[in-house]
């Protein structure tokens, strides 16, 4: 009996294999492009920023810039950076890291490991070393865009012939400002276990212990908050008719807690807050009767009555 012939086997196809592969492999270049192309387009942009900033008297520099973060965020690292403004205040960081993901390139962290220095056109430097210190910073087309600065076991050291700054040290720091409905702008401020330069009232509040101190504040007329140096930014502002509201003020100290709200609060010529606010002394634990009323922030001072308290709050 005859077995019919076999057909020659086929070999497997491999094209099924190959394809996914080769599918990613072209992904994979596709997008190693379109990252270097974001890399070299945030550089050509960051250096136009900064010659426009410089070419209306910013002095902004930087010793080494890396950009890395492939494949899916964009980080920049400065060393040695600095910018300032014309009225003289300027910021140097010996090392700025920055990050991004590269969907969300309007939206910034950034960390200062080694501390930043401050400086002053009229108190000179003042060296902010930290545990932690970072921000966040997103819509840099809104007024004010949102900003977050946080900071934990941070130190503020003046050198020998620079003017004292009002913080010494806290715990924790908190800066925040927000976007708001009707041209309006939000401050957050807060500090917790620190010890302060006071004089007056405040001084006797804090008796000289740690105290936790917060600002919340709204800003009218943000649109107006333009020029080209911090002060003349404030002017404008405050011609615009910006004022400021205290939707609530508390300084916490030893046994006492002093409380203030009011407003609206302006922008004087020498640079001070003029205008009211009701401040209440009082127990920390809510025990016994508080006392208080008006604060009159006028001619540069802080009065309660009769009572100096103090230098009223400089803007600029």
């Amino acid at each position: 009996m005859t077995l019919p012939d076999r057909s020659t086997a086929r070999k497997p196809r491999r094209l099924g294999l190959v394809l996914p592969w080769l599918a990613l492999l072209l992904l994979a270049v596709g997008w190693s492009i379109a990252w270097v192309r974001l890399r070299t387009e945030a550089v050509t942009r960051m250096d136009a920023a900064a010659e426009q900033l410089r070419a209306q008297g910013y002095p902004v520099e930087w010793k080494t810039r890396t950009v890395t973060g492939y494949p899916f965020r964009l980080d920049i690292t400065l060393t040695d950076a600095r910018i300032g403004e014309p009225s003289g205040w300027a910021m140097a960081l010996p090392t700025l890291k920055s990050e991004a993901w590269i969907y969300r390139l309007d939206h910034w962290m950034l960390v200062a490991p080694d501390g930043v220095t401050l400086t002053r056109p009229d108190g000179g430097p003042v060296a902010v070393r930290a545990r932690a210190l970072r921000a966040s910073l997103a819509g840099l087309g809104s007024r004010p865009p949102r900003l977050s600065i946080e900071g934990a076991d941070v130190d503020f050291d003046t050198p020998p012939g620079a003017k004292p700054y009002l913080i010494r040290s806290a715990e924790r720091l908190e800066l925040h400002l927000r976007p708001g409905p009707d041209d309006q702008g939000g401050v957050l401020f807060k500090v917790e276990g620190a010890k302060l330069r006071l004089q007056g009232l405040p001084a006797r509040v804090a008796q000289d212990r740690p105290v936790s101190m917060q600002w919340e504040l709204v800003l009218s007329k943000m649109s107006g908050f333009s020029g080209r140096s911090w002060p003349s930014a404030v002017r404008n502002w405050r011609d615009a008719g910006g004022v400021i509201t205290v939707r609530g003020a508390e300084l916490r100290g030893g046994d006492a807690l002093l409380t203030g709200t009011g407003g609206p609060l302006r922008v004087g010529s020498d640079g001070r807050l003029e205008g009211q606010i009701n401040a209440t002394l009082k127990e920390s634990g809510g025990r016994g009767q508080g006392f208080g009323g008006p604060v009159d922030l006028e001619d540069g001072r802080a009065r309660l009555g009769p009572l100096d308290l103090g230098p009223a709050p400089r803007v600029y």
